[in-house]
């Protein structure tokens, strides 16, 4: 440490040498306090530590799995009590292009797929590895952007597609076959292992897989999506991950950041609703304010469909429109150039959304073949073209009794998405209150007029990049209004303060608070009601197949942390050759319990989920032998949907595990 004179100037040699060694003892005693201070803050330091990490979490992680953005967010629990929370945003190092690392708060949901002589290995090198397996993040949106048939998205909307086996090389969907491919499944892995690697880089001594973990999921995953999001965070090393609904989430954010003064901001008798448009979903959930002992409660009631509609709809929706005005002029545009299109009306929309005196925004189209300057094209997106389209296209005025619009699919398809065929939200919006109307009719506090010919929310909470837009929050809740004072309802209130593009994370963080027993608790358990096929033995009649019942073996809101027996069905278990299971889920009928029977449905009330087809082990019995056994459903800790068989002669157990859409079988 270099000091400055503290004397001044001397008169003479002599006088002049006694004060410099009058300032070096002093410099001497200085450096020595100081000295014995750092080391004193050090031995506090380190024995702070030594009783944090004593075996028990020191952090609380949130992970925002989302389709078009990554969010890691984190509460330190050795600096929270139930007074003040700790809570910070995991700034994310990524590269942004070949050789150039910027830290941002979101990793893009995005790999890029690039071909061998576009970078070196220098190009792709990371802080925490010589080079990156997978291009992920702004980087491979970027380069996306120029490229897309090398680019791999929304692997999170692919993980809850029924119709594809989500560990197999299928993405990018639509690029050519020389185009090198990876699974749904390795994307989520690669995601989640740069947010691993960043954690690990910024916190050594913390492993992430010591932490208290928490992703969140739509509400309306199915539990083979729910598994996969496991099994993924397995590969990473995350082993007890928990898992929990993105609008819970959002309402946690909230929750925490009112510091406590939530409970001045809703009221027993409340339903809350919760509409989350992100890129490439909508989320819908109810929730409902009660009192128990004095205290309020929050009850999860219900939960929409799994809605494959957002602002990736939305940006294609424009890219359409751009390319009818290009084509208009006489020049055809190439499926490549409609996908580079859309990324940049992505970024053309954000801009004329966010500045009020943007009327357009200039695009480029490239073209293959061509001079760099003679072959572009060029066109503009104006603000006109963006209220038209996704204002009155994607949130139209409609009554209330309007229902999103169906059609007859086409016997053939192109590979890809189920995308909701109706782009109307609000007509989405109307099916879901329609459909929940007796939500809350074992509810106490809550009640609705005689003439309600839908639920009433009496609050309201955004959550998703699509909603920052306040042309879109304020139709949408203008819109949501009108239905309300159309049936003499007060009008809904909007809760405020979220933070819409990192509220999931934050809230996902709290909640590993709130496990603790501290806080309040949002109570809700499965998000609908499953149900297992059971074929009848009925003679064989040429030309009909068996008759099939849906039993209930997890209801509605079932804890996690729970089983259900079912002691009173036998039923009997094909051992050793290939037999199929099918499974079904119901998000409206609340009012089944553990072994409910049902002979007859209908396809709203019930819907079929991934069937399986596996091989149960011989273990000690003959192959085609039929075990009688009982079931039993598991909600397990982490928030995933486990189905037993359980012999009544020994103690064999057969865990028949929800179909991950993998080709190895699932059986334990």
């Amino acid at each position: 440490m270099k000091m400055k004179s503290l004397f001044g100037h001397t008169k003479n040699k002599e006088d002049d040498t006694e004060t410099t060694d009058m300032e070096t003892k002093l410099e001497d005693e200085i450096i020595e306090s100081q000295a014995e201070i750092e080391a004193t803050n050090t031995e506090e330091t380190i024995e702070e530590d030594a009783i944090i990490n004593d075996g028990s979490p020191r952090f609380s992680i949130g992970i925002d799995l989302g389709t078009t953005h990554c969010v890691l967010s984190y509460v330190d629990l050795a600096k929270t009590d139930d007074d003040h929370i700790e809570q910070q945003v995991m700034e994310i190092p990524q590269l942004t292009a070949p050789g150039v690392i910027e830290t941002k708060s979101q990793l893009p949901s995005f790999m890029y797929l690039a071909h061998e002589a576009e970078m070196t290995e220098e190009d792709k090198t990371l802080p925490w590895t010589v080079q990156s397996e997978f291009l992920v993040g702004e980087i491979a949106r970027n380069m996306g952007g120029k490229t897309p048939i090398r680019l791999v998205s929304s692997a999170k909307s692919w993980l809850c597609h029924a119709g594809v086996d989500c560990k197999q090389p299928i993405l990018p969907a639509e690029s050519p076959e020389e185009i090198e491919r990876v699974s749904p499944f390795q994307a989520t892995v690669a995601y989640l292992g740069h947010l691993q690697e960043t954690w690990q880089a910024q916190y050594p001594d913390f492993p992430l897989a010591e932490q208290n973990v928490t992703i969140t999921v739509p509400a309306s995953f199915d539990p083979s999506a729910r598994e996969l999001t496991v099994e993924a965070a397995r590969e990473v090393g995350l082993e007890q991950a928990f898992l929990l609904e993105e609008p819970q989430s959002a309402l946690y954010s909230w929750i925490e950041k009112s510091e406590g003064d939530w409970r001045n901001h809703v009221d027993v008798g409340d339903v809350l609703l919760v509409i989350d448009v992100g890129g490439g979903t909508t989320d819908l959930s109810l929730i409902a304010v009660t009192e128990q002992e004095g205290n309020l409660e929050l009850t999860r009631v219900a939960v929409g469909d799994h809605i494959l509609l957002g602002g990736d709809n939305m940006d294609l929706a424009l890219a359409y429109t751009i390319k009818a005005k290009i084509e208009k002029e006489g020049t055809r545009l190439q499926p490549w150039q409609v996908q580079a299109l859309t990324h940049s009306c992505c970024d053309a929309k954000e801009k004329i959304f966010n500045d009020v005196d943007i009327d357009s925004i200039p695009l480029v189209v490239a073209n293959r073949g061509s001079s760099l300057i003679g072959g572009t094209l060029r066109s503009e997106l104006t603000r006109e073209e963006v209220d038209r389209v996704l204002v009155e296209g994607f949130l139209p005025k409609i009554d209330v009794n309007e229902r999103p619009v169906t059609r007859t699919r086409a016997g053939l398809r192109t590979k890809g998405l189920p995308y909701a065929q109706d782009a109307g939200i609000t007509r989405h919006l109307a099916a879901f209150l329609a459909k929940q109307l007796s939500a809350t009719d074992d509810l106490n506090d809550i009640s609705l007029p005689e003439n309600a010919s839908f639920l009433h929310p009496t609050a309201v909470l955004f959550n998703g990049g699509v909603l920052k837009a306040s042309v879109l929050s304020e139709r949408l809740m203008s819109i949501l209004n009108e239905w309300l004072i159309a049936e003499d309802a007060p009008e809904a209130r909007l809760l405020t303060g979220a933070d819409l593009d990192l509220a999931v994370a934050r809230g996902a963080a709290y909640y590993g608070f709130v496990r603790q027993g501290k806080g309040v608790r949002i109570k809700g358990g499965t998000a609908a009601s499953y149900y297992v096929g059971i074929e009848s033995s009925m003679p064989s009649i040429p030309g009909m197949p068996p008759e099939t019942q849906a039993l209930c073996i997890a209801p509605f809101g079932m804890e996690e942390g729970t089983e259900a027996l079912l002691p009173d069905d036998e039923f009997g278990l094909v051992i050793g050759e290939p037999v199929r299971f099918r499974f079904f889920g119901s998000n409206n009928r609340r009012e089944d319990l553990v072994g409910t029977r049902l002979d007859y449905w209908s396809d709203e009330e019930l819907e079929e989920l991934d069937e399986i087809e596996i091989t149960l082990p011989e273990d000690a019995h003959k192959m085609g032998e039929v075990v009688p056994v009982n079931l039993r459903a598991v909600v397990t800790e982490i928030g995933t949907l486990e189905l037993h068989a359980v012999s009544q002669r020994n103690d064999a157990n057969w865990k028949i595990e929800f179909d991950v859409r993998a080709s190895d079988e699932k059986i334990a």
